[in-house]
């Protein structure tokens, strides 16, 4: 084991790497929660995707600490169980099996792309700044979620939206586990937002606006409601009716955002560890063939795409430097299944905090996009304020993708623009066109 996971030429310990390991299920395990939570308007049943979130993020999480050997986890990821939901399956219509077929696809697109080697191609084919500005968007698109959640945006005839009621005993308790969660981030504690989950439900128990569970710890619940379920439009509708426009359009976006989110991700985590040599990331292949597998399994098991995360890097302040410290996070995930029923006390009110926290770290890239170029600037901007506004991550990056080329070119910049996103131009145009019909 010392060997494998090279703890002496990384200067590491089982003890550091424990540590590392639990650390990072602390900063993550929000989101055994808040998945539920946010796919629940689906349809589909909370207690089996609470079972499919657990086993998704043990399985990918064990599986890039065996094979990519890095201290970095998975699980189904924030942004795309929202683009899921009220992108996919509320806003195109699409029942969630299907949807979950198209996760299920886009895996393995990214298995085979992976495998294939064209994985540097694809990145540099899209320019950074409108990576940038999807990543920023998405957080835009989950902290407006979470405002509706927590009651402190609601609809307006007139204005379409406006500030709620600020006095209603849930929205004052997600107020509460904003400013608390706000503050444990500030104070630089690990595992802020999962901590201050624990603390809102346990003011809302005290107040009586959220329930007390029966019980912490009971029977692990049944996965059958959603287990294998991305297969079953198979049975019922024929492939015309399965892969439509809607559903190519779907993938596409799962793919993308996945894409550059695991790429993203897995760089920053590496940088900060100091894995990074010449400016590449050594087994990185190793890396992205667990997070597309992750992905496909996910999908099997009834849950949206699964995908790395950054909380990872909480693991690695702590200490943690080998793939030892995922397979300690994937243990704990794999622990958590006996905790399902505390899903009762994770209402809207407590996870909404969670959701606006996650917004403000996502929108962070926003200062990595050069608002000084009119060109750059357009293209960025319609893509972030589209996602909130219409209510849909794919017409966002739709409308960048579009606009992007008709600056560029407009600037006298035509050469510099990949001729995959001027295939994509026509590809977004004959959407919003299909859209309209």
């Amino acid at each position: 084991m010392n060997r494998y996971f090279q703890f002496d030429e990384l200067g590491t310990s089982y003890t550091k790497e424990t540590l590392g390991g639990i650390t990072t299920f602390l900063a993550m395990a929000y989101i055994l929660f808040v998945n539920p939570n946010v796919l629940e308007p689906t349809g589909m049943d909370t207690d089996a995707v609470y079972v499919a979130t657990a086993l998704a993020a043990a399985l990918g999480t064990l599986i890039m600490g065996l094979v990519a050997r890095y201290p970095i986890a998975l699980a189904p990821g924030m942004g795309l169980n929202a683009f899921f939901t009220y992108s996919v399956v509320i806003g195109m219509g699409i029942p969630w099996e299907t949807a979950l077929l198209g996760v299920f696809i886009s895996g393995i697109i990214f298995i085979i792309i992976t495998v294939v080697g064209i994985r540097e191609f694809i990145i540099n084919a899209i320019p950074a700044e409108l990576k940038f500005a999807a990543g920023a968007g998405i957080g835009l698109f989950i902290a407006f979620i979470g405002m509706q959640n927590a009651g402190i945006v609601v609809a307006s005839e007139a204005t379409l939206v406006e500030i709620g009621d600020l006095a209603v005993p849930s929205t004052l308790l997600a107020i509460f586990g904003v400013v608390i969660t706000v503050i444990l981030m500030s104070v630089g504690l690990r595992g802020g937002i999962f901590y201050g989950m624990i603390i809102t439900a346990i003011v809302g128990m005290i107040f009586g606006t959220v329930p007390v569970p029966e019980q912490i710890v009971g029977s692990i619940p049944s996965l059958e409601p959603t287990f294998g379920a991305a297969f079953s439009p198979f049975a019922e509708q024929s492939l015309g009716e399965i892969f439509t426009l809607n559903l190519l359009i779907v993938i596409l976006t799962f793919l993308f955002v996945d894409f550059f989110d695991t790429a993203g991700t897995l760089y920053a985590v590496a940088n900060q560890a100091g894995f990074i040599k010449n400016d590449k990331l050594p087994r990185a292949q190793r890396a992205l063939l667990s997070d597309s597998s992750a992905t496909s399994i996910g999908a099997l098991l009834g849950t949206s795409t699964t995908t790395a995360y950054i909380e990872s890097t909480a693991g690695i302040a702590a200490g943690a430097r080998t793939g030892f410290a995922s397979i300690v996070t994937g243990i704990l995930f794999l622990i958590a299944l006996l905790f399902s029923p505390l899903l009762v006390v994770v209402t809207e009110a407590v996870t909404a905090p969670a959701l606006i926290v996650v917004g403000v770290l996502m929108a962070r890239s926003l200062a990595n996009i050069d608002w000084k170029q009119f060109e750059i600037a357009v293209p960025a901007f319609l893509t972030i304020i589209a996602m909130p506004l219409t209510y849909s991550i794919a017409t966002g990056i739709a409308l960048g993708f579009i606009m992007y080329p008709i600056t560029m070119v407009s600037k006298g910049r035509a050469k510099e623009v990949h001729w995959i996103m001027y295939i994509l131009f026509f590809v977004f145009i004959f959407y919003f066109a299909y859209l309209g019909e």
